[in-house]
């Protein structure tokens, strides 16, 4: 009997291995060849960078930046099955960046040239008085990192540290939507633009914040395949939050009973509101470079706080991930830390996040990953309109940063029909 249930066994083990092997073989040209024509439709984007100049007086509120988002940014478009995975056609995606080059800092946003036109009338109608122009890539300057080379680099990565579904701590939070006078607005990117206009000479510190239409999708509780987008999600989280406290009522009664504790309503209220505004697939990466002789500890170390204001301790905040750095002791070795630096520089020059390289989609099992740096791509966070402009927004007059260039009027060219 023994002998008969070992050879059915090992006869339908021989019969499906084949199978699954194939499968999984199959599987994996799949994913090479999905990935390959999808970076050959990225090479083919022609990009440019345009250095946004804030004007001298900014009255409008980060509501304004919220409007630019809006109208100027979300492109969203549904790919078809032949578009998508024949063609490599992807979603196109922009960079928001606040740059620092020795304590002189710039904003700027790389779009895809065919963009550029309509990027610059929408930041023209909410802000006149500002100026765009192109510029070249910062980056280019730092040609890599290595112990031949003169620079040296530091680099992480921030994800929201609850489900998407949770707001951060926004601008509406600190009143500026209603437009106070300047003396007493509280503008929350003010820290991180006095952090960037305060490093010295022969140091640059960069941030960037890409994002595209959001398209994340989520497992659907009960079904196999079935997934929903990030505003279904929040619904199910917020059904989820008050299900837990609605019971039914006593026998005789009809209907039923919900003792929402005091906190709970405020963060029902976060999340429908997150919910109602246009979200965008999110991912921020910041640097902190400089020559090897100016290269100062202190300096990284502040930028692992520069999103502390926006945490709300009910609702949510940022955490630090995929840090230049190693996770255990034994994992040290400078070939191996240079590695991660160099390919931190390299994902920031190419603004990879949405699309990123094969490498983030090979897995390396446990325990073999305890021998090696954690470099994993983080997970995509969701963050609406109000919560990017919040994060990126030109501050008000009330920030005295004189190494934050701002223009005195915009140019414009002379009228049509001045006599010749």
């Amino acid at each position: 009997m023994i002998n008969s249930l070992g050879f059915f066994v090992s006869y339908v083990f021989s019969a499906v291995w084949p199978v699954l092997g194939l499968a999984f073989l199959g599987y994996l040209a799949w994913l090479f060849w999905h990935h390959y024509v999808e970076h050959d439709f990225i090479s083919g984007i022609d990009w440019v960078l345009l250095e946004i100049v804030p004007p001298r007086d900014v009255l409008r509120s980060p509501k304004a930046m919220e409007l630019f988002f809006t109208n100027g940014l979300y492109h969203l478009s549904n790919k078809g099955f032949v578009e998508k995975y024949w063609l490599g056609a992807v979603q196109l995606w922009f960079s928001l960046e606040i740059v620092s080059i020795g304590g002189q800092v710039h904003f700027y946003i790389r779009t895809p040239s065919r963009l550029k036109g309509l990027i610059e009338t929408q930041l023209y109608a909410q802000y006149p008085q500002a100026q765009v122009k192109l510029a070249e890539d910062y980056t280019l300057a730092v040609n890599n990192i290595s112990p031949e080379s003169g620079w040296d680099l530091w680099g992480c990565e921030f994800t929201l540290a609850k489900p998407d579904a949770y707001p951060i701590k926004t601008y509406v939070d600190f009143g500026l939507d209603k437009d106070p006078k300047e003396e007493y607005k509280v503008d929350p990117i003010s820290p991180v633009i006095e952090l960037f206009g305060s490093i010295e000479k022969g140091e640059q510190v960069w941030m960037q914040i890409v994002i595209a239409p959001s398209q994340k999708k989520y497992h659907t509780h009960g079904t196999w395949f079935g997934h929903h987008g990030w505003v279904e999600e929040s619904e199910h989280m917020m059904k989820e939050l008050t299900e837990k406290y609605t019971k039914s009522k006593e026998a005789g009664e009809d209907g039923f009973a919900q003792m929402l504790p005091k906190w709970v309503s405020p963060v029902l209220e976060g999340m429908n509101t997150k919910s109602t505004k246009a979200g965008f697939d999110t991912g921020i990466r910041v640097c902190y470079v400089a020559k090897k002789e100016n290269f100062q500890n202190n300096s990284k170390r502040n930028l692992r706080l520069i999103f502390r204001q926006y945490d709300i301790s009910t609702l949510n905040s940022f955490k630090r991930v995929n840090t230049t750095s190693f996770s255990h002791f034994w994992q040290f070795s400078p070939s191996a830390l240079f590695k991660l630096k160099e390919r931190m520089l390299l994902e920031y020059r190419e603004r990879a996040f949405l699309y990123p390289p094969l490498i983030h989609h090979i897995p390396i099992p446990f325990p073999v990953s305890l021998f090696f740096p954690k470099y994993n791509h983080s997970n995509i966070s969701v963050l609406n309109t109000e919560e990017l402009a919040t994060i990126f927004h030109f501050p008000g007059q009330i920030l005295k940063v004189p190494t934050l260039e701002r223009i005195e009027s915009k140019e414009a060219a002379p009228p049509t029909n001045l006599p010749m």
